[in-house]
């Protein structure tokens, strides 16, 4: 049994945060019924539909992967008959998320007190780019905009350069993802009080919480720690350094890491006594990592890895996506057919 099969989802949500939340709760085994509007669909069931690569049999990548678990159906919300089918559902279910722009769920009267009026055990979540309240409701957001406003983008890149967003989408990730989490503390206050109650995501909010002990240390100091490209304000060397073939990441973070790498590269010009220590490493990086990326690329990221791990020291190869999915995962299969109208809109 999966941990959420007895809960059922209304998916109201749309593009990726919202889907990617009710995905993950999907994936955990709950019934998730995915509700789209009439004749389009979700927004990004089109999307990338027409591409030779990236779609199949009509639905593209975005679609295909937000989607899996789901079941769909559509239903025109702005009608009363529409209103009083989903009203039957939320009697049955136990969850509905949405990603709508502020105010949306309120004059669709899908918001929590309307809803909560028919089945008072419901929960709602709703995720937005700044919350239903506070000083910006209404301005909208995607992940571009949740990056460079929640302060991540500026921790981001190397010293001398531009402010780079992460590769992955994760301003609209952690939405989905926060929202998930806030949902099961929800179902959790459930088996207490016996009654729902809105989650409100924000995903400027979500950016702030990712920055962890960085926003810490900004907090006490006032000093922002800035950008360090790969490497580390505090460990060296902590890094990723070129190889013959790809590149290599090491991570020295404590003093017999540092030991053990100086006995594999026989260096002798790292058995510095300063350098025993993590202050000395600091304040001789530049120096240090030009040693270590003089060994490196000697030899192949596969040599080194064997090599490393013989020592004990914390290494991986940086994978592009054909790597990162052959380390545990058999070679990609083709896709198998999709039932004719298992995701069609009727």
């Amino acid at each position: 049994m999966r941990a959420l099969e007895d809960v059922v989802v209304l998916d109201l949500t749309h593009m990726l945060s919202g889907p990617y939340g009710t995905m993950l709760l999907a994936d955990l085994g709950a019934r998730t019924i995915k509700i789209e509007p009439p004749v389009k669909g979700e927004g990004t069931r089109r999307l990338l539909e027409t591409s030779k690569e990236f779609s199949k049999e009509g639905m593209g990548a975005y679609f295909l992967t937000l989607g899996r678990n789901k079941e769909s159906v559509a239903i025109d919300l702005k009608t009363e008959k529409g209103l009083n089918l989903f009203y039957d559902l939320v009697r049955k279910a136990d969850i509905v998320m949405s990603n709508f722009g502020a105010g949306v769920t309120r004059r669709l009267k899908i918001d929590y007190q309307s809803l909560s009026a028919i089945n008072p055990r419901i929960i709602t979540c709703t995720i937005s780019g700044f919350g239903e309240t506070g000083p910006d409701p209404n301005r909208p957001a995607f992940d571009l905009v949740a990056q460079g406003m929640g302060g991540g983008m500026s921790l981001t890149g190397y010293p001398d350069g531009e402010p780079l967003r992460a590769g992955i989408p994760i301003g609209d990730l952690a939405g989905g993802m926060f929202g998930a989490l806030g949902v099961l503390a929800a179902l959790q206050a459930r088996h207490v009080t016996g009654r729902g109650q809105n989650v409100d995501i924000s995903m400027f909010d979500s950016q702030l919480s990712l920055l962890n002990y960085m926003a810490t240390m900004y907090l006490m100091s006032g000093i922002s720690p800035g950008r360090s490209g790969n490497g580390h304000f505090v460990h060296v060397p902590y890094n990723t350094f070129r190889t013959k073939t790809r590149y290599l990441i090491i991570a020295v973070i404590t003093d017999n890491f540092w030991v053990n790498l100086v006995d594999l590269l026989g260096d002798d010009a790292l058995r510095r006594e300063e350098f025993l220590k993590q202050p000395g490493r600091l304040a001789n990086k530049a120096f240090i990592e030009e040693r270590v990326q003089a060994a490196f690329e000697k030899e192949t990221c596969e040599h080194w890895l064997e090599a490393l791990a013989r020592y004990r020291i914390p290494a991986a190869p940086v994978n592009e996506l054909k790597h990162a999915f052959s380390e545990f995962i058999p070679p990609r299969r083709r896709l198998g057919r999709i039932p004719r109208g298992f995701w069609e809109s009727s």
